[in-house]
């Protein structure tokens, strides 16, 4: 074939007349995922604004700023969930966060139409309210598709039915079962959970840049919500005195549990993992090293949040209350004549501890006993607990960040526990002061 030679280079792109309009046109590569080529287009009735938009389109595909894809945002998340690096649980967040929150919004727009606008509108309306209703009066609806709103299940007397059918009677007095769709009241959704939606979204449309699917990432300019400054609520001394012997009361092994997450203020997950062979009752250690959880109805042991091992110290009464633990532990199995293990659970269910608690188990447990003795708290205030009474004893910022598992050399418990932090920067100020012997004062008595 031969070559084209002399006269002009072929003009990217074409303007064509369709009735009284002109449609612009330029073509702009090929879509990596579909593996259709993509075009430009606009239309206007004017000449001179049909060239204006002819040369917008020519540049932007010359320095490369047009969208690469017509992919849509739901699509796009989910590609990069796909090959982002994260914990399984981490991920099942970010995509029940995705399923209940972004693409019903924003989901069925094109990735490239993503604009930091939308993104502040969004977050603007689930601030308001996390259903983005319209505002006017609603129904939240029990289930999708027909349905009666409203359900009665009578309380009827035992026997057969009366001959004349059963007389009218006052439900709420009877104690008749009523089960109805309440009506829609505006829950807004928590600045932290919407920080959240715009860190999965920064980093889908991130990576859309990376693969050149969009030319910048409008989640880098838009303005998220303010983060919310920790508020922990520990309980007091007294609480968690009650709080203890309560436990005790109910079960020696569910109190040793209590005792020890306070005492040390680990985690949940930590604390189910532990088993027999992390803890020193000779020397007074425990190590941390695994987490222990019920993903989608499967049990999954992986390393702990920040993905380091840490070893704390245990006082004589925590190894005391251990080693009784173990005592049982042994006697338990010598009884149903299982050989004790060192890999068994600290806390189990199981004869052989070879399962530990449910994780949602515990917690409710933990919140019903609470309940019972009108103390509001849940177990990870246990935790916040054991930060705040070491920070008020004056023991150092790295040393609790150590105990605690907390990364970044003692910024996040600094962060989370800044409150404790000063009270106890004034009783480091009351020791150096009371050291210190004060001069007379050179002023004259009158």
């Amino acid at each position: 074939m031969a070559k084209r030679t002399g006269g002009k280079p072929r003009e990217q792109g074409s303007i064509e007349r369709r009735g009284n309009s002109l449609r612009v046109k330029v073509y702009a590569g090929v879509d990596p995922l579909t593996g259709k080529r993509l075009y430009l287009t606009e239309s206007t009735t004017d000449e001179a604004e049909a060239k204006r938009i002819l040369n917008k389109f020519r540049a932007q595909v010359d320095e490369k700023r047009n969208a690469r894809t017509r992919a849509l945002f739901r699509v796009a998340i989910e590609e990069w969930l796909k090959v982002h690096e994260l914990e399984e649980t981490t991920r099942d967040g970010y995509e029940m966060y995705a399923r209940r929150y972004i693409n019903p919004a924003l989901g069925d727009e094109p990735v490239s139409a993503i604009s930091a606008r939308l993104l502040e509108q969004l977050y603007a309306e689930l601030r308001r309210c996390r259903a983005r209703c319209d505002g006017r009066p609603a129904i939240d609806h029990r289930v999708d598709g027909p349905h009666e709103c409203r359900v009665v299940k009578h309380k009827r007397p035992p026997g057969r039915p009366p001959a004349g059918g059963y007389p009218e009677h006052d439900c709420k007095k009877t104690g008749c079962a009523v089960t109805e769709c309440p009506p829609h009241e505006c829950r807004p959704l928590s600045n932290a959970t919407i920080s959240k939606l715009h860190f999965i979204m920064r980093g889908a449309l991130s990576a859309a840049v990376r693969w050149e699917w969009i030319s910048s990432n409008p989640a880098e300019v838009a303005r998220k919500p303010r983060q919310p400054v920790p508020q922990p609520k520990p309980p007091t001394p007294e609480q968690a005195s009650e709080i203890v012997t309560a436990a005790w009361e109910e079960d020696e092994d569910w109190g040793t549990l209590v005792w020890l997450v306070m005492v040390t203020g680990l985690r949940r997950a930590e604390l189910l993992a532990l088993r027999w062979s992390d803890v020193e009752l000779e020397t007074g250690y425990v190590t941390i090293s695994r987490n222990y959880l019920r993903l989608k109805g499967k049990t999954v042991e992986k390393g702990t949040k920040t993905h380091q091992v840490r070893r704390i110290s245990l006082d004589e009464a925590t190894v005391e209350v251990l080693a009784e633990h173990h005592a049982r532990y042994l006697d338990t199995a010598r009884e149903l004549d299982v050989a004790p293990r060192l890999d068994a659970f600290l806390f189990s269910y199981q004869a052989d501890h070879s399962r530990p608690y449910d994780p949602s188990g515990v917690s409710h447990r933990y919140a019903r006993m609470c309940a019972k003795l009108g103390i509001d708290s849940h177990l990870h205030a246990l935790r916040h607990y054991s930060a705040t009474e070491l920070l008020t004893a004056g023991v150092d910022l790295r040393t609790v960040a150590g105990r605690l598992g907390h990364g970044g050399g003692g910024a996040t418990t600094l962060r989370v526990y800044a409150a404790w932090v000063g009270e106890s920067d004034k009783r480091a100020a009351e020791i150096l002061g009371g050291r210190m012997k004060r001069p007379a004062s050179k002023r004259a008595e009158p």
